[in-house]
């Protein structure tokens, strides 16, 4: 195999060059691109966030998640369960009762999740900052872009000739 070439559609890890950010290959066919999106998801972070402390049942889920239909939480679950994050254990009861934990390798997951979460708190007020001054450097070029138009409007309609 000629260096630098994938392993398979699938691999899409280190290719030679030394910078990590490869790693996370753009193509829709890497499974580390598939599995930061499963798990960098809305719903997904939500439903580990809650089930680090104890295992819930669908409906504390849904009713703890704002917003989350009931397909997509279902949906969600089902993904996490599958990526071996979740577990979901059946009571045979009636009505039959389902309970839903981290597997200890959703635990890690976890762990990391807390530390962006303690990232964002701790550098809120300096992005607050950075998207409030964005936004007026933003509505300033605006401005300055909608009165450079006017001007050529006017310099336009003033070179016309008048017709009577």
């Amino acid at each position: 195999m000629e260096e630098g070439t994938f392993e398979s559609l699938g691999y899409c890890a280190d290719t030679g060059v030394d910078d990590d950010v490869l790693q996370w290959d753009q193509r829709a066919d890497c499974e580390v691109r598939q599995i930061l999106d499963r798990i960098a998801d809305k719903w997904s972070l939500l439903v580990i966030a809650l089930l680090d402390k104890r295992s819930l049942r669908f409906t504390e889920l849904r009713r703890a998640i704002d917003g989350v239909s009931q397909r997509m939480l279902a949906r969600t679950l089902r993904h996490l369960e599958r990526d071996g994050l979740v577990s979901r254990t059946v009571h045979p009861t009636v009505p039959p009762r389902v309970d839903y934990a981290l597997t200890p390798m959703g635990a890690t997951l976890h762990a990391t999740i807390r530390a962006l979460v303690v990232w964002t708190e701790e550098h809120q007020n300096a992005i607050a900052a950075a998207r409030a001054a964005y936004d007026r450097r933003v509505a300033a070029e605006q401005e300055a872009a909608e009165r450079e138009e006017a001007e050529r409007l006017a310099v336009a309609r003033a070179a016309l000739p008048i017709r009577g």
